[in-house]
């Protein structure tokens, strides 16, 4: 597919002037599920713009047309200890622009600033999504690691794989569960530093020249000396 470099995109928080894009937003899913053959197929416009509103989307916008190309949304599950970055969609006119990477990072980013502490998690039959995940720092896991609510679970029935799902009780299905947790990120980063400090010599560590010096006056060196011969 040719490019067209004319074409401007900005990705950013979805917001109240966005609300418009819902039902567009809706299509674009259901569309897609449907020509892939797998995925989430269905999402209801005022969910769409519940998110919106409670400032948990990232919408991308094709400035000159206003069209909107991309979008993605937060949801979260057992008190936000899970979060997902779902629905992640890009206007099929409007692919291989990068867009897909650059709304999941901005997702990604949200996220992380609105709840630091919990896991982020998804599942995804596409390797486009898979290898940008695994960027930003995911790994795949089993569906057992993954939340156990059921209302997470239950947004599977429009998939046209959910009896997969349910044949296994929920414990595979033709998705890849992915996760990232930041606890694991923390000590990995512990770990990081802890293999780089052992590799750097010590005369490097602290150079001579910043080495504290603790300059001992002679009349203390005297009487130091003379306690140390009086116990001999």
């Amino acid at each position: 597919m040719k490019k067209d470099i004319n074409l401007k995109f900005k990705v950013d928080l979805a917001s109240l002037e966005h609300i418009g894009f819902a039902n567009e937003i809706c299509h674009m899913m259901e569309d897609a599920a449907k020509k892939r053959g797998t995925g989430i197929a269905k999402r209801d416009p005022n969910y769409i713009q519940q998110k919106i509103l409670e400032g948990k989307a990232i919408i991308a916008l094709e400035l000159i047309s206003n069209t909107v190309a991309g979008f993605c949304y937060i949801e979260t599950w057992e008190n936000k200890d899970y979060v997902a970055n779902s629905g992640l969609i890009v206007s099929e006119q409007f692919r291989h622009y990068g867009l897909a990477t650059q709304i999941k990072q901005k997702a990604f980013e949200l996220t992380r600033k609105k709840y630091p502490k919990s896991k982020l998690f998804g599942i995804t039959t596409s390797l486009a999504v898979m290898k940008i995940n695994t960027d930003l720092g995911y790994k795949p896991v089993t569906f057992s690691e993954l939340t156990t609510d059921d209302t997470f679970w239950a947004g599977c029935k429009s998939c046209v794989n959910f009896d997969v799902l349910t044949r296994t009780e929920r414990k595979m299905c033709l998705c890849t569960g992915m996760m990232y947790d930041p606890k694991e990120e923390k000590k990995k980063g512990y770990e990081e530093i802890i293999k780089v400090q052992k590799k750097v010599p010590s005369k490097v560590k602290e150079p001579k020249s910043k080495r504290i010096k603790i300059s001992v006056p002679k009349v203390l060196r005297k009487k130091e000396q003379k306690k140390n011969d009086d116990k001999e």
